[in-house]
């Protein structure tokens, strides 16, 4: 088990890890980016037990990664925040490390919406401009279908 204690330590890597390394909590913020809002939408895509993904969507929102927006008296909807999106940059670098590496065949795609263009993750200097969260879509991969 790694120690979480990083005293005299300067490594983001193992700090983001103890936020977002675990299994389940970013398969919840793709979930996220992918149109998902809801606890039983979440359940239903990952097939995770109600007390994991209740514990899951608690720490993101503590985090401040998710915010728990209100849709009916006693219901909530989870919606990615400014930190949240800012995930989008890591999650494409690993669909795009796994496509390269482990997939045999993409499932999904992230593409451009304007021109279709498939979009990578890639290191830009300082100040290049780049593509916003609004501006992308992931599609189903060559030869998939949507579920």
């Amino acid at each position: 088990m790694l120690n979480r204690d990083y005293d005299g330590q300067n490594c983001s890597i193992a700090r983001a890890l103890e936020v977002v390394g675990e299994r389940w909590t970013l398969l919840i913020v793709r979930d996220a980016f992918l149109g998902l809002r809801r606890f039983e939408e979440f359940q239903e895509s990952l097939g995770i037990a109600r007390n994991v993904l209740t514990d899951r969507l608690n720490r993101l929102v503590d985090e401040e990664i998710l915010e728990r927006v209100p849709y009916s008296e006693r219901r909530y909807e989870y919606r990615l925040t400014k930190k949240g999106r800012d995930l989008n940059i890591a999650l494409a670098g690993l669909r795009q490390w796994g496509d390269k590496y482990i997939s045999e065949k993409p499932p999904t795609v992230l593409r451009r919406k304007s021109d279709k263009k498939r979009v990578i993750a890639a290191l830009v200097p300082r100040g290049t401009d780049t593509l916003r969260a609004h501006e992308l879509e992931v599609v189903p991969g060559p030869g998939r279908t949507v579920r």
